[in-house]
C-alpha cells in the first residue's frame, strides 16, 4: 500500500511553472527547458511563453500541461473542434495549417537526416487537402455509462481510455462526424447496448457502412431497430461476432462498396474492414503523384510490393507493359484481381507472399524497370535486397511513418547505389502528427 501511494504523489500535478517553447516533439508536444530539463508541454507552440503545470517528473526529462499562453505564436489559431484537448483523435488544431506542413517537413527530413544518413535532391511540393470532413475510416468506440444511462460514441480521451464525451467529430465526414449523437440514441436502445464495444467505419463513394462488433447476438427488437434506422439513416450496417471471417450484412440488399480513381477511370471495390486510405482527396493525389514520379512507359515491368487491393496496381497498369502485385493478405490479393476483372485490366498479375522475410518465390526473381512500394508502419528493409536485385532503376517509396522511411532510404543509397531524388510529405492527417511522405529513389 505506501508503494501505491507514493507513486500516485508522484502523479500529483505541481506548478504553475513558466517557460520559452523552443520546439515541437514528434508528437506535437512543446519543447522547453526548465532547470536544465527537457519538458515537453501538451499545446504548447515554438516561440511561445507559457505557464505550466507538471505532471510526470522523469530521471531525464519531465511532463507537463498547458496552463495558460503568456505570449501566445502568431501561429496559434481557435481549433476548429469544441471537442480539442479532451479527444484524442486530434493534437495540431491549434496550430495553423501551413505551420502544420512545415511541421511534418521538418520530421521527415530530420528522420532522413538523422536515421539514413540522407538528404534528397528536390524537396517535393506538399500534397494537401480539405482540413475537415476527411476521413472516411475510422475505428469509433462505444460505451454504455450505467450510471448516466447514456451511450458514448466517438474516440477516446486524450491520455486516457475513457470514451470521450463528443457531440460531433469535425475531420470524420459529415456522413459519420455528425451523427455521433444519433448513433448513441439508436445503441441504448438496443438491448445488446453494454456488448457492443466498437464501430468499424467505412465511408464509400455510394454508401456508408459501419461494422458493430457484437459480443452477443441482437434480439428480434434489435435487429429490427437497426434495420430501421438503416433505412432512414442511410447508412449500411454489419454484425461482426467474431473475427474478421465473421462480418455479414445486416441486410441482404447492402450495396458493394467503391471509390472511383476518376483519372484512370478505375472503381475499386472493398469490404468496410479492408485497408484503404483515410483520406480520399489525398489518395487521389497520391496516385497521380506516385505515377507522376515514376514515369512508367508501355514497354515497361512494375513490380509493386504491398499492394493491397490495387490501389496503385490498376492505375499502373493503365500505364505500363505489366504490374505484379504482392500483398501479405491473400484476401487483400483477392480483391486486387476481382478490382482488375472488373476494370478490364488484363495486365496485372497478384500474387501472395510474406514480404517480412527474403523471397525466393518465383516473382522475386524476374527482373524489372520500376517498382513502387507502400509498406506499413515497420518498413521494408526486409525485402529490399529483393527490389536492389530486381534490375530496377526508379523506385517510388509511400511511407506512413518517416523514422522506417529513413532507414530504408539510407539502406538503399549505401548499400545498393540508388540516390534520394525527391521526397515530400503527404497531409494525409491534418491536424494530427501523423506524418505521411513519398520518395523517389533511382539507380543510373
Amino acid at each position: 500500500m505506501a508503494r501505491r501511494r507514493s507513486r500516485a504523489r508522484r502523479h500529483v500535478p505541481d506548478g504553475p511553472y513558466e517557460a520559452h517553447i523552443e520546439d515541437l516533439a514528434h508528437d506535437a508536444r512543446g519543447i522547453a527547458r526548465k532547470d536544465g530539463k527537457v519538458v515537453f508541454i501538451t499545446d504548447a507552440l515554438p516561440g511561445e511563453d507559457v505557464q505550466y503545470m507538471r505532471h510526470r517528473k522523469r530521471s531525464s526529462f519531465d511532463e507537463g500541461q498547458l496552463e495558460s499562453v503568456l505570449r501566445p505564436s502568431p501561429q496559434r489559431v481557435e481549433p476548429g473542434c469544441a471537442h480539442f484537448g479532451l479527444c484524442g483523435g486530434c493534437s495540431l488544431q491549434h496550430l495553423a495549417a501551413d505551420a502544420q506542413i512545415t511541421f511534418k517537413q521538418a520530421q521527415m527530413l530530420e528522420n532522413l537526416r538523422r536515421i539514413g544518413g540522407v538528404e534528397p535532391t528536390e524537396l517535393a511540393a506538399p500534397l494537401t487537402g480539405p482540413l475537415w470532413g476527411y476521413r472516411r475510416r475510422a475505428r469509433l468506440a462505444v460505451k454504455y455509462v450505467a450510471a448516466k444511462e447514456r451511450v458514448l460514441v466517438g474516440f477516446r480521451e486524450r491520455g486516457k481510455p475513457y470514451v470521450a464525451v463528443l457531440e460531433s467529430c469535425e475531420v470524420l465526414d459529415p456522413a459519420v462526424g455528425k451523427r455521433l449523437l444519433t448513433l448513441a440514441g439508436l445503441i441504448e436502445k438496443l438491448s445488446i447496448r453494454e456488448r457492443l464495444p466498437q464501430i468499424e467505419v467505412a465511408v464509400a463513394d455510394n454508401a456508408v457502412a459501419m461494422v458493430l462488433r457484437v459480443l452477443e447476438p441482437p434480439s428480434a427488437t434489435d435487429l429490427e431497430l437497426l434495420e430501421a434506422f438503416s433505412k432512414s439513416e442511410n447508412i449500411w450496417f454489419y454484425l461482426q461476432p467474431g473475427g474478421l471471417e465473421s462480418v455479414t450484412p445486416l441486410l441482404p440488399q447492402t450495396p458493394e462498396l467503391f471509390f472511383r480513381l476518376e483519372n484512370y477511370q478505375t472503381d475499386l471495390y472493398f469490404e468496410p474492414t479492408d485497408f484503404i486510405q483515410v483520406n480520399g482527396a489525398i489518395n487521389t493525389a497520391m496516385v497521380d503523384q506516385a505515377l507522376d514520379w515514376l514515369a512508367p512507359q508501355p514497354q515497361d515491368q512494375v513490380l509493386e510490393l504491398f499492394c493491397g487491393l490495387g490501389n496503385f496496381s490498376l492505375p499502373l497498369a493503365r500505364r505500363s507493359g505489366h504490374v505484379v502485385g504482392i500483398e501479405g493478405e491473400s484476401t487483400l490479393v483477392a480483391r486486387a484481381a476481382d478490382n482488375a476483372r472488373r476494370n478490364a485490366v488484363s495486365n496485372a498479375e497478384f500474387h501472395t507472399a510474406d514480404l517480412f522475410s527474403e523471397s525466393g518465390d518465383a516473382w522475386a526473381q524476374k527482373r524489372y524497370h520500376k517498382a513502387l512500394i507502400d509498406p506499413p508502419r515497420a518498413g521494408a528493409e526486409e525485402v529490399l535486397p529483393v527490389l536492389a536485385g530486381s534490375g530496377i532503376e526508379r523506385l517510388v517509396y509511400v511511407s506512413c511513418h518517416p523514422a522506417t522511411l529513413a532507414r530504408d532510404a539510407g539502406i538503399l543509397v549505401k548499400q545498393y547505389g540508388f540516390r534520394l531524388q525527391r521526397a515530400g510529405v503527404m497531409d494525409m492527417f491534418p491536424h494530427t502528427s501523423h506524418v505521411e511522405s513519398m520518395a523517389l529513389l533511382v539507380r543510373d
